[in-house]
């Protein structure tokens, strides 16, 4: 494999952290897709620098052939789109191979989000008031009370939290801090969280506000997981997951009244037409509504 390939990669995902401020999540994901395509390019004795539109098309068709989701292969097809924008903003490459790269189109599918009913059970507190037990609700409030995103939740620190003035400050992606207030009961699980279980869950010395079972900063997969079977002890049959929760947010606060502007600086959106697909998930909801509880809706 062509060793000028590998340090073209690791220079753009350089430019991506510097310059663009994309997360690590974005930034491996653009890794895997330019890996793979790099591995084509090779079997057919080509490189990033020499490769032509039809090496592109044909790397495209052989996602395709692979049965790759739409969604999967439109997210390549950006990757590398991107990747050549960069090699010609640098002077790598003269020519665009990309210019007649289509993505296929993709529906804008509604987010998946729980009913206010489904958000009291999940919310209930448990009888057994265990250290963990007592995190868990802590982190499930604050998310929904919130719209975090899991990493967002996972990376805070004490100072991150004032329970004085009821908000919470994060980074999300693009390296952006914005604060976002929380509501009563998630500033009492917090409290709690933090005068009875986080000092049984401490050792040595750490500002993580959210620790595991064994004091350290708790992994992704950790949080999805006691999630799940949050849901499940809880009677929720529904698949939950941190983005559910998030959506939830979304949708319950535009469901009584919020505006979407406000919504957007909550959930840290740079582009106000990501937040309005919340807006078509509520009138949906509501024409649901209406089918169903009109004498004349038929």
């Amino acid at each position: 494999m062509c060793s000028r390939d590998y340090h073209l990669i690791k220079q753009y995902l350089t430019y991506l952290n510097v310059e663009r401020g994309l997360s690590p999540n974005t930034r491996q994901a653009y890794e895997r897709d330019l890996r793979t395509l790099q591995t084509f390019l090779a079997k057919r004795n080509q490189d990033f620098l020499k490769c032509e539109p039809n090496d592109l098309f044909l790397f495209v068709l052989e996602l395709k052939s692979q049965a790759k989701a739409p969604r999967t292969i439109a997210r390549a097809t950006a990757s590398v789109r991107g990747f050549y924008a960069f090699l010609i903003n640098e002077g790598l490459r003269m020519d665009d191979p990309t210019t007649y790269l289509n993505s296929p189109k993709l529906g804008q599918p509604l987010p998946k989000m729980l009913s206010e009913a489904t958000m009291g059970k999940l919310l209930e507190e448990p009888v057994d008031q265990t250290a963990l037990t007592i995190r868990n609700q802590a982190m499930i409030e604050l998310l929904y009370s919130s719209g975090l995103r899991v990493s967002e939740l996972l990376s805070l620190n004490l100072t991150d939290v004032s329970l004085d003035v009821g908000y919470v400050r994060c980074v999300g992606k693009g390296s952006k801090e914005r604060i976002v207030p929380l509501g009563e009961p998630a500033c009492r699980a917090l409290e709690h969280y933090l005068k009875t279980a986080r000092p049984r869950l401490l050792r040595g010395s750490t500002d993580v506000l959210f620790l595991n079972a064994r004091g350290q900063k708790m992994t992704r997969q950790g949080f999805w997981q006691l999630l799940r079977i949050w849901a499940h002890k809880h009677g929720v049959e529904q698949k939950v997951s941190p983005h559910v929760l998030r959506h939830s947010f979304a949708t319950h606060l535009l469901d009584h009244g919020a505006d979407l502007r406000s919504v957007q600086e909550m959930l840290g959106h740079t582009d106000i037409a990501t937040t309005q697909i919340y807006t078509h998930l509520t009138r949906k909801r509501l024409l649901d509504v209406f089918n169903k509880a009109h004498p004349r809706a038929d």
